[in-house]
């Protein structure tokens, strides 16, 4: 038997609706990586780890200095082999794991899906690139505790731990060609079936958080949860 469907039963209907978001979330990333050389326009000629090298470049505050929170990711970028990544695991030697390919924009042409470890945090930064007018461009960037990355049709799902036993974050993002950019479409706590073994998780990212002007970034939401 299926229960009744009911409709949703509105709460404090005499509330003026908003009219606009009370604070710049960040939700959009669309950003040319200077720097970066894209070979005849294939995103696949782009040396990966010259895109990590060229955020920690425009990030001296996350990664110049003892006192920035990824300073161990700036100094493992020496040991990034001639490939352009590690051994995939980031944890030792070179923090930058192999990247993926996929048309995630629905152009024909593939996307490169990125990650790459913050250390000494443990957390993993995952990025995804396209390229416009043979210039690379940042569409998507997250970075938290995660367990698992995923490509799913045009969409990047990632998941992570969550401090509530028994349950994982699932976010996914998914292309916008109004945007040209991957937003977060899908935000969710769901069941696992590992009968709640996750471990806490880090916090996210300093940066993220610590900004007045984005203090519901989908970083800073996750960590808050």
């Amino acid at each position: 038997a299926t229960p009744a469907a009911r409709s949703p039963a509105r709460l404090w209907p005499g509330l003026t609706p908003a009219s606009s978001p009370a604070y710049d979330i960040g939700e959009v990333e669309h950003a040319v990586v200077e720097g970066v050389a894209v070979p005849g326009g294939d995103v696949r000629r782009v040396d990966p780890v010259a895109a990590v090298r060229a955020e920690i470049a425009a990030r001296p505050d996350d990664y110049a200095g003892a006192k920035a929170p990824y300073h161990e990711t700036s100094l493992r970028m020496a040991d990034c082999g001639t490939d352009g990544t590690g051994d995939g695991a980031g944890d030792a030697g070179c923090p930058v794991l192999r990247p993926y390919y996929r048309d995630l924009t629905g152009d024909g042409r593939p996307e490169m899906t990125l990650g790459f470890r913050l250390l000494p945090e443990k957390l993993t930064a995952v990025r995804v690139y396209t390229v416009e007018k043979d210039r690379l461009v940042r569409v998507m960037s997250y970075e938290d505790a995660v367990s698992a990355v995923e490509l799913a049709g045009r969409t990047v799902i990632v998941r992570s731990p969550s401090e509530v036993a028994g349950y994982e974050y699932r976010l996914q993002w998914t292309w916008d060609a109004d945007q040209r950019a991957m937003l977060l479409t899908s935000d969710e706590m769901l069941r696992t079936d590992d009968g709640g073994r996750h471990t806490k998780r880090p916090s996210a990212s300093p940066s993220a958080a610590a900004s007045p002007s984005s203090p519901s970034s989908p970083s800073s939401r996750a960590s808050d949860r």
